[in-house]
């Protein structure tokens, strides 16, 4: 057991939270690559270990093992690599949830290339845009009519982009995966010398979902999934061969935070569900079915299911809910434990990193409350001159000490850009530009992005705690709370409410949500106007567009 886990970390097992944060440490060897070290290891030592258990909304249903995984990702490097692709080249995978990403995710590491994980919903010009801001070699599509047409609109304008291939089908000017790996060997030698890569080399270029502008590309090295040890095995929990699951699709920073690299570091096996839409129900019934050990999901989600009757299903084999990618409203947490007698343990981060802030196995979860500090990466509350604050306050999420030790998992730089890298990672610290406090346990609690605070009448609100009070009501599903102009006070507070079924827009409601606002939380937080809406504004990512909320109200930042 733990066969991997102990090569790369010399204890696993701690007495407390404080045992933990004191005497946890990942040894990064100076040339990890995850295929090699990781997935092949696995075949060697444990041939029929199930790493990845694949099914889709028509019924088709896969089990492959690692010796599966390692032999045809060896096929796929080897194809690769015939169409010129090797160290330092870069793909972009547009796969949504279909098993061959794992595959060619692996195979593309055993390269020494890097990959650029992308999301489905990109347009011709988003995908331009990666092309030359990466200078992008190949592209791996899934088979769907709009991924592919986007892609085919991007070609003239991305002069970079050599080979197209196209999985789950066939495509007039593509090649078909499947052909293009039937006759390859199922061996692949590590490259040695230039070919091979050290820790340090960029395996991985993330493009965050930004409210507005340009999306940054963010790099990460070839050590990047030891840091994921924390995310899978202390916040998530994953059991070694046991199922996990981690609701998102292939083209986000959340699919290397749940579904492969600490995962399968830690043994888990990965269960993965292909998913046309987001279905509540469908995805309640995934999880009885399977007899999931362990979870992970957005609160958005939680939410959903809420509206079902999840008492209906038999969730007992899940062991440990997590969720990550937005807070955590406190109203969920409690709802969910009610109904399934288990607590949601919630973590934070971003696309820069590992879960930077979680309830770990020795934390009692706390309703709103993201947790306590994962160790290794330092992290502080600090104010506009770098000092960590005091218990009680607000201060800008940090991690700290990097030029005492640069912690494994954590980005190192925007890509090609050396002035953005130096602003963010150059000096002592990295700035999030999240604002959070601190309570006299340790436990730190989200206020929102810095540039999300409202002012108001000579008082700072945080929107997150005013969302916190709405969702407790019965008849909001989700909101977005967000500052107003106002000719009086100057700024006021704003609710846009997405409601929940069979409740109807009315005075008498909004009138409602006010008072319970006010009785929820300090009386001047409550807000003045209120605007129902079918539902808010996201980025492709699924986060709230507060920014364009408030442009659309005339507020500017």
């Amino acid at each position: 057991m733990d066969h991997i886990l102990k090569k790369y970390c010399p204890r696993i097992e701690f007495d407390s939270y404080e045992d933990f944060c004191e005497n946890f440490r990942i040894d990064v060897p100076e040339a990890f690559n995850f295929g090699f070290d990781v997935v092949d290891e696995w075949a060697r030592v444990e041939p029929g270990k199930r790493a990845l258990v694949w099914c889709d909304d028509t019924g088709e249903e896969r089990t492959f093992t690692f010796s599966d995984i390692a032999r045809l990702s060896n096929k796929a490097a080897n194809a690769f690599r015939k169409l010129g692709i090797g160290k330092g080249d870069v793909a972009m995978m547009i796969l949504r949830r279909r098993w061959e990403y794992w595959v060619c995710a692996v195979a593309l590491c055993k390269l020494g290339a890097t990959i650029i994980p992308a999301t489905l919903q990109l347009t011709s010009k988003d995908i331009a845009y990666r092309a030359n801001s990466a200078q992008v070699k190949m592209v791996v599509c899934v088979d769907d009519d709009y991924v592919c047409g986007q892609m085919e609109q991007a070609l003239p304008d991305s002069p970079t982009i050599a080979h197209r291939v196209v999985v789950a089908g066939e495509r007039a000017g593509w090649t078909a995966f499947d052909a293009l790996v039937a006759n390859e060997p199922d061996t692949f030698a590590r490259p040695t010398g230039e070919a091979g890569v050290t820790s340090e080399d960029t395996m991985l270029i993330y493009f965050t979902s930004g409210t507005t502008g340009l999306a940054k590309a963010v790099c990460h090295n070839f050590a990047h999934p030891l840091g994921h040890i924390l995310t899978a095995r202390y916040w998530q929990q994953v059991r070694e061969n046991e199922l996990h699951m981690s609701v998102t699709d292939s083209g986000w920073a959340k699919f290397g935070w749940g579904k492969i690299y600490g995962q399968w570091i830690c043994g888990a096996t990965v269960f993965a569900y292909d998913m046309d839409k987001f279905v509540p129900v469908k995805l309640l019934q995934k999880i009885q079915d399977y007899r999931l050990t362990t979870f992970c999901a957005p609160p958005t989600m939680y939410r959903f299911m809420l509206q079902e009757d999840v008492a209906s299903f038999d969730l007992s084999s899940v062991q440990n809910f997590a969720t990550a990618g937005e807070p955590l409203n406190a109203e969920v947490t409690i709802q969910w434990e009610r109904l399934t007698g288990k607590k949601i343990r919630e973590g934070f981060g971003q696309t820069e990193g590992p879960v930077l802030l979680a309830t770990f196995p020795w934390i009692e979860p706390r309703p709103g409350s993201m947790g306590k500090p994962s160790p290794l990466l330092n992290v502080k509350l600090l104010d506009e001159d770098g000092v960590e604050v005091p218990d009680g306050e607000e201060g800008a999420i940090c991690v700290t000490g990097l030029r005492a030790a640069y912690p494994p998992g954590l980005f190192t730089g925007y890509y090609q850009d050396e002035e953005r890298t130096r602003e963010a990672v150059g000096g002592d610290y990295y700035n999030l530009h999240d604002m959070a406090w601190r309570d006299s346990d340790g436990y730190c609690f989200f206020v929102g992005r810095n540039d999300d605070v409202i002012k108001c009448s000579g008082y700072r609100i945080g929107p997150f705690e005013v969302e916190s009070a709405l969702v407790e009501h019965p008849a909001v599903v989700e909101c977005a709370v967000t500052a107003a102009p106002d000719p009086i006070r100057g700024k006021v507070v704003k609710a846009t409410v997405v409601l929940a079924r069979g409740w109807e827009p009315s005075d008498e409601l909004v009138r409602e949500l006010q008072e319970h606002v006010k009785r929820t939380t300090a009386p001047y937080k409550y807000p003045r106007i209120v605007e129902f809406t079918d539902e808010l504004p996201k980025t492709i990512g699924g986060k709230i567009k507060r920014k364009l909320i408030r442009t659309r109200d005339g507020i500017e930042d």
